[in-house]
């Protein structure tokens, strides 16, 4: 994988059979200026490889050498229906991160897209999130981000002008939904899947 030059855009190679899919992802590369689309025939250029799948299994990680040969290639996994690939062995052969369909908003899909090409110098660890798991609500994301900068409940509740009450049940809403057993668990959760 080449070097890229800083300040210039990462670049993303799709691979999607569903042509709705590759669409959808394609239209998440355009509308954001950090991020361009190489050709399939110089995937090997790419700083992130996007895999779209109904199913991850053995069959696509015995896919992704075939996609991009060399020893460095970074994958993003979008998966709709179900995992049931090993997750070391997923490691192993590039791919960095899992994202679920269901929650690939454009603004998960860059924000992974750019932790899988390692742009703030920390690639991304390989997740395979619950599917199960329903999304945040606006409200949760904002209070999870600040709980992981480090904000107590009372900083939070001053700066987005809720009482500190209404902060705590946001919280309290957040860990039942992700089915997490505390704060930490929330946020790393959140973390891990893209969600925050």
């Amino acid at each position: 994988m080449p070097q890229r030059v800083l300040g210039e855009s990462l670049r993303v190679a799709i691979h999607a059979p569903a042509p709705l899919i590759r669409a959808g992802l394609a239209g998440f590369v355009a509308m954001e200026p950090r991020l361009r689309e190489v050709p399939r025939g110089r995937i090997r250029e790419a700083d992130a490889i996007v895999v779209a799948v109904d199913v991850a299994d053995a069959s696509v990680l015995d896919l992704l050498p075939s996609l991009s040969d060399h020893p460095g290639a970074r994958f993003l996994v979008v998966v709709s229906e179900r995992w049931q690939a090993d997750v070391s062995a997923a490691r192993h052969r590039g791919v960095r991160a899992v994202v679920w369909w269901d929650f690939c908003s454009p603004d998960v899909f860059v924000r992974t897209v750019r932790a899988v090409a390692g742009e703030d110098g920390n690639p991304a660890r390989t997740v395979a999130p619950s599917r199960d798991r329903a999304p945040l609500s606006t409200r949760e994301v904002a209070v999870l981000r600040l709980i992981a900068e480090g904000r107590q409940c009372d900083e939070i509740a001053t700066e987005l002008s809720y009482s500190e009450r209404t902060v705590r049940y946001i919280l309290y809403g957040a860990m039942k939904r992700l089915r997490a057993r505390n704060r930490a668990h929330a946020v790393s959760y959140a973390i891990r899947t893209g969600l925050i």
